[in-house]
Order: C-alpha cells, then structure tokens, then sequence
C-alpha cells in the first residue's frame, strides 16, 4: 500500500485558545475552522501548518472524542493520518489482508462508502491498541482540501 504521512490529531478543550497558543510560540499558520457532525460525533477543528509540517487540533463536543478528552485529557494525540494516491486500492489490499475498514466510529465501511463530511474519501482502521486510530485520506482530496483550507 502507497501511503505517505499527512499529520497527527489532538484533542483540545479550546480550539481558538490552542490555536492562538500555535500560532504564537511556534509561528504556526491556522487554517479556517472547520466543523464535522455524523452519527453522534460533532467536533469544531483547524490544521495548524509550520512549512510542509502540520497538524490538526480537535475540538470535540459530543460523541466518542469527546469521552476520550474527558477521561485522557487535552493534549492527546488520537490519530496518525496517511495520505494515498487511490484509496480505492487501499480499501482493497486492507480487506484482501483480513482488516475491515471504518468510519470514524468504528462502523464498517464499504468501498462505496468511502465519503466522509468533509468531503475527502478516508477509511480507517479498526483500534487495535487502546484508543490509537490510524486514518488514510484520499491524496487529491486532502490536498484540495488543505488548498481550501488556507485559501491557496
């Protein structure tokens, strides 16, 4: 599988807060806000970039990522994200191997349900250790999305 590394996922109580805190100690550039509601989960959430660097600060409202920063606390990092060229493939060679991809509530995914709020075609594997998850995002609509995002 083709997959190259796009950026991490931190839980904060305060998304402007947190962002202000980036964008002054590490000159980091804020992205617009972005909000994501399915089935439960409704979060409000920006990617910070640093050069070719970034991150995304997530901040959660109802659902399993608001329970994590409840019992974890601000400041956890809940998700690796990967980028692919065909996320078609992806799906593929993850099912061919045994794994049945998710959404981002650990339901299963099928490979024509790939669509997710914001647009990008993501799947994500099943957790296997505690809360980690790992995310894999359709390459162009991640780019085109972090064109949108910081207006390019």
């Amino acid at each position: 599988m083709e997959l190259k590394f796009s950026h991490i996922d931190i839980l904060v109580k305060d998304l402007q807060t947190a962002c202000d805190y980036y964008e002054k100690i590490l000159g980091a550039e804020t992205s617009k806000k972005f909000i994501w509601e399915r089935d439960g989960l409704h979060v409000t959430y920006a990617v910070l970039k640093m050069g070719q660097e970034r991150f995304m600060l997530v901040q959660p409202f109802s659902g399993n990522l608001k329970n994590l920063l409840d019992t974890k606390g601000e400041g956890t990092i809940y998700r690796h994200c990967y980028s692919t060229p065909d996320i078609e493939a992806a799906f593929d060679e993850l099912t061919a191997s045994g794994v049945q991809p998710e959404d981002e509530n650990g339901n299963a995914l099928t490979r024509e349900s790939l669509n997710s709020p914001s647009g990008i075609r993501i799947i994500w594997l099943p957790k296997r250790f505690g809360e980690f998850s790992i995310e894999i995002l359709e390459e162009a609509g991640l780019k085109e999305f972090i064109n949108e995002a910081f207006q390019i």
